[in-house]
């Protein structure tokens, strides 16, 4: 299995690169390595048919093909790092199975947090942590961002999840079609598809996990 490493200063990401959504990170690469091993079945369990567990190699198989300098974002807890595979032609076929394990991250992201609703989600030792309500608001306005950064309009704060989810999908094929800048008005690089796509993948998986295991 092909694996990214995204190594700050205080935190290193290791990502499977094929598979969106499966990263995780660790204080070293060996613990990143191991934790995103360790993570296997639950991630093949969350994208269902798209990814049979024998499919997915254990950490002895993985090879690390790229190495991404991260920043404070990495050293935050998120793969920020934009790599030259994220700008890498996407095939028709390659674009439906990668917005395919897009959309099983939410559905695993909702059905997650429907199993959760009316539990208490446990907090830390000094109380910390988001209510259920305040995480799937943070999952929405982060994907509203996302859209954003691919150069598209996102929907207005009173969204859905749903529209917005239509209108992230929206974004990418127009980012692939080359209707969206590939740079701000101000200069600034806008996200590659396949970057958007895992980074979406990725944040709505950390927060389902979250929130099954604050409320295990």
């Amino acid at each position: 299995m092909k694996v990214f490493v995204e190594t700050g200063a205080k935190r290193v990401f290791a990502g499977a690169l094929d598979w969106p959504g499966w990263a995780r990170s660790g204080k070293t690469q060996g613990a990143a390595l191991e934790t995103l091993a360790a993570y296997r079945d639950r991630y093949a369990t969350a994208v269902g048919k798209l990814a049979k567990v024998d499919q997915l190699a254990s950490q002895t198989d993985m090879e690390i093909v790229a190495r991404l300098d991260g920043g404070s974002g990495t050293d935050f807890g998120v793969p920020s790092a934009v790599a030259d595979f994220d700008r890498a032609e996407i095939s028709a076929a390659e674009l439906s199975r990668l917005t395919g394990l897009l959309s099983a991250a939410w559905a695993a992201f909702q059905s997650a947090a429907s199993r959760a609703e009316g539990r208490p989600l446990a907090t830390g030792p000094r109380g910390g942590g988001r209510d259920l309500d305040k995480i799937r608001g943070h999952v929405v306005e982060a994907d509203r961002a996302y859209i954003a950064a691919l150069g598209a309009r996102a929907p207005g704060s009173r969204a859905s999840w749903a529209e917005v989810q239509e209108a992230f999908l929206a974004a990418i094929d127009a980012k692939l079609r080359g209707e969206l800048p590939d740079r701000g008005p101000r200069g600034g690089e806008r996200w590659p598809a396949r970057y958007a796509i895992r980074r979406s993948a990725w944040h709505a998986l950390d927060h389902a996990w979250e929130i099954e295991d604050r409320s295990a």
